[in-house]
């Protein structure tokens, strides 16, 4: 006989009430507690507090309800003492238990305390001071050869748990993984743990796998009697009638594969996907209940489910009713507007036109994510948005292997299954903030996303199968083109927003922004108004930026001040804001409006720049001092401006006998060239012309025009190149009283873009040279202008 030593200690003990489960000692369980499940949270959620451990106890009767206090004579005789490793509270109010059993304990009596239960119990422990000697062996061959015998009907037991299984020499330990990983009936596995002696417990198991053999043998016999009851043509019911036989046979109910079945015969899905849901569901059958396996094709089964693959949206189709919608929710953006409507008529005469992926590229806060719902609106599409915004693996793109933990699919297929129809628009925001690690390149998989070639078959990695994504109309949003890889950027069709101008400004804070911020702070038009000029001294003395966020923000503390002063005085019924009384709500003006200088001023010509904000003018300064031909740049300038001031040097000494400057200036002076506001970094090569004209001014003591600002690229043989951003550069020189802009003379046809009050007040000169340039920027005082 065995030699093994019983060591029994008197525990009080929370008591956790589970139903089906059987928690044996040195195994994990991992359950869900339901909220009003016999106050088990409860009990459980105390014990992990202080950090003592509980009894697992199971019920008599896993039909019983739950609820209550939980009765003695309703749980089993014997339970788990265990200890918790963690305890998560879940979504739906229930708590997730992972705990580790520790040894065996028969109830004696149990008392209900304010908040749970505890159990009065005698732990037992078995140590075993031997393996079982010659009998050991023989109950450990004996179980052995009845678990092959049960093995070899179940195809699903996992290999690795058959080669731990051979390697287990103690006979009790034996008998409890076993039972804990391949016994699939409850009460098989209650008999099992109430057995505490350890010959005892393995005989036990020894008949539990006799029976068990014999059942499955009968099962094979099962099978050949329905295989002759089913005609060819309904094969496919096999596995669903076979699992009711067996069901039947065993005295059992139905099961969830039965359910999906029904969900996946009801549903409207592809053929393709059918057949494959089908299959994982037949698999899914043969899966013991509860098994990690059996969790993880549920999931999916779940998720594929929710996809959308037949449900659609019908589009609009009066182009004249989706225009009053863009035009109501949006002032300007007519190049996006247009483009929309055109995509709209051209699909009514032709249904089959693939889908074009649009990408809005502009500065922030001009309206790219808004006029996308504003659009979705329009086409009565439903409309989602996907934030792509630091998204730096793959994955989040094609989603997850679902053979892994916590796999899920993709965001795309996320998308798709929130908005409920395989036509929405989609906005694939800030596409420009993507990024790349070791976990892949999330821009790659949006390739085959946005090509209106490969995207009909796009493959999650969590669905496996193909998915039709050419009725997703696309929409991306991005700052900047620089950051997005080439590839993606030939996929998508560019359409660049630009800065709002100053009415444009007013026009949305009156139509929209007002009204939106009266609304949100409980206001109304008779209780507060903001009128136009108070919105232009907001944007003139507070904000700085291409859009309009900083003005709503403003708006809005207006709106907060307003309230507040109407809650303070009882009398007040209405309150005006005027521009002058912007000050008092706002505070000091936080911004100086850059204005020309009251004389003309040698080396300091008013050049044109294009920020984030929009547009901008710098004064550029040139001073020339004895030394030794050193150039000096200072005003955090980039490497392309000061490329830009060599090239504007070495052209100027090229001319410098045109305009009395002394040849060898190079070497006895030293140059100095500053940009203002030095703690703004500044970059690009659209200041050559200015730095030019500021270094042939200081060199030659030839005044510059105050009321004439410039903006292009210069060449060392004095050609003036085009460059980007005119409309608003032009709106900067409107706002600083600027009379004359002088442009390259290939930025011409850009002059049809800005703004119509800019054009009408301004006096527009194109440029070729260099030379063109200076005789409009120079005057010598008291001269008349050379034009």
């Amino acid at each position: 006989m065995p030699k093994y030593i019983e060591k029994a200690e008197n525990q009080t003990l929370p008591l956790v009430v589970l139903r089906g489960v059987v928690t044996f000692p040195g195994m994990t369980v991992n359950c869900d507690i339901p909220t009003d499940s016999f106050r088990s949270g409860a009990a459980a959620q105390s014990a992990a507090t202080v950090g003592e451990n509980i009894l697992l106890a199971s019920l008599l009767d896993i039909s019983e309800p739950d609820g209550g206090e939980p009765a003695l004579t309703k749980l089993c005789p014997v339970g788990t003492v265990a200890r918790i490793k963690q305890l998560i509270r879940t979504p739906d109010g229930e708590t997730r238990l992972i705990a580790e059993g520790l040894c065996r304990a028969t109830i004696s009596s149990i008392t209900p305390l304010d908040e749970h239960t505890i159990a009065t119990v005698v732990a037992k422990t078995v140590v075993t001071q031997d393996d079982g000697g010659v009998e050991g062996e023989a109950y450990l061959r004996e179980a052995n050869f009845a678990l092959r015998q049960v093995v070899r009907f179940i195809p699903a037991v996992a290999e690795d748990i058959m080669t731990h299984v051979s390697t287990i020499r103690n006979p009790g330990l034996y008998a409890d993984f076993v039972a804990a990983n391949i016994l699939v009936r409850y009460e098989d596995k209650q008999a099992i743990l109430e057995c505490f002696d350890p010959i005892v417990r393995i005989d036990t198991l020894i008949l539990i796998m006799r029976h068990e053999a014999d059942v499955l043998s009968c099962e094979s016999d099962i099978r050949k009697r329905v295989r002759e009851r089913i005609n060819r043509s309904q094969r496919e019911y096999f596995l669903r009638e076979e699992i009711k036989v067996i069901q039947d046979e065993l005295g059992e109910g139905g099961s969830d594969t039965d359910e999906y079945f029904e969900r996946i015969m009801g549903a409207e899905l592809p053929a393709e996907v059918q057949k494959k849901l089908l299959r994982e569901n037949e698999r899914l059958a043969k899966l013991p209940f509860g098994s990690a396996e059996a969790s993880v094709l549920t999931n999916y089964l779940d998720t594929c489910l929710e996809i959308p693959w037949k449900k659609t949206t019908t589009d609009r189709v009066n182009i004249e009713a989706a225009r009053k919608v863009l035009d109501a929710d949006h002032d300007g953006l007519e190049k996006v507007k247009e483009r929309i409507l055109e995509y709209m008529a051209v699909k009514q005469l032709s249904p089959d036109l693939k889908n074009q992926i649009l990408c809005l590229v502009g500065p922030p806060g001009v309206g790219k994510t808004s006029i996308a719902a504003s659009i979705a609106r329009a086409m009565k599409r439903k409309y989602i948005r996907v934030s792509l915004g630091g998204v730096r693996d793959e994955s989040d793109i094609r989603g997850h292997r679902k053979t892994y933990v916590g796999a899920m699919p993709g965001r795309i297929i996320t998308a798709l299954t929130q908005v409920g129809v395989k036509n929405p628009l989609i906005l694939l925001d800030e596409v420009d903030k993507l990024t790349r690690d070791a976990h892949g390149d999330p821009s790659s998989a949006l390739l085959e996303v946005l090509d209106p070639e490969q995207n009909r078959y796009f493959r999650d990695h969590f669905v496996e199968l193909p998915y039709d994504l050419s009725d997703c109309l696309f929409i991306a949003t991005a700052n900047s083109l620089n950051t997005i890889p080439k590839p993606l950027i030939d996929r998508m069709e560019i359409i660049e927003l630009s800065s709002y101008t100053r009415r444009e400004k007013v026009s949305i804070a009156m139509n929209h922004l007002i009204p939106k911020q009266l609304k949100k702070h409980g206001l109304n038009k008779r209780s507060m108004k903001i009128t136009p000029d108070a919105v232009e001294e907001i944007i003139d003395y507070y904000t700085r930026e291409a859009g309009v966020r900083n003005l709503e923000r403003s708006i809005a503390a207006l709106c907060r001040k307003g309230a507040k002063k109407l809650l303070e005085t009882p009398d007040l019924k209405h309150v005006t804001v005027k521009a002058e009384d912007v000050r008092g709500y706002l505070g000091p003006h936080r911004l100086t409006p850059e204005h020309v200088s009251a004389e003309d001023e040698t080396g300091v010509v008013n050049g044109l720049a294009y920020t984030e904000a929009g547009g901008d003018m710098l004064r550029i300064e040139c001073a020339v001092l004895d030394g030794t031909g050193k150039l000096e740049l200072t005003g955090s300038l980039g490497d392309v401006m000061k490329e830009s001031a060599h090239a504007a040097l070495t052209f100027t000494r090229s001319i410098a006998s045109e305009y009395g400057i002394p040849s060898d200036f190079y070497r006895k002076k030293d140059i100095h060239i500053h940009v203002p506001e030095g703690a703004v970094p500044k970059d690009g090569p659209s200041a050559g012309v200015t730095m030019m004209t500021a270094l042939v001014s200081a060199l030659s003591g030839i005044p510059v025009r105050r009321d004439v600002a410039m903006t292009g690229e210069i060449t060392l043989r004095g050609a003036v190149l085009p460059i980007g951003g005119l409309r608003e550069k032009t709106m900067a020189a409107y706002a600083a009283g600027v009379k004359t802009v002088l442009i390259p003379a290939d930025n011409t046809g850009d002059l049809e873009e800005i703004d119509p009050a800019a054009r009408d007040n301004l006096t527009f000169i194109p440029c070729r040279r260099a030379d063109e340039v200076l005789r409009v920027a120079l005057t010598e005082p008291g001269l008349p202008l050379p034009f």
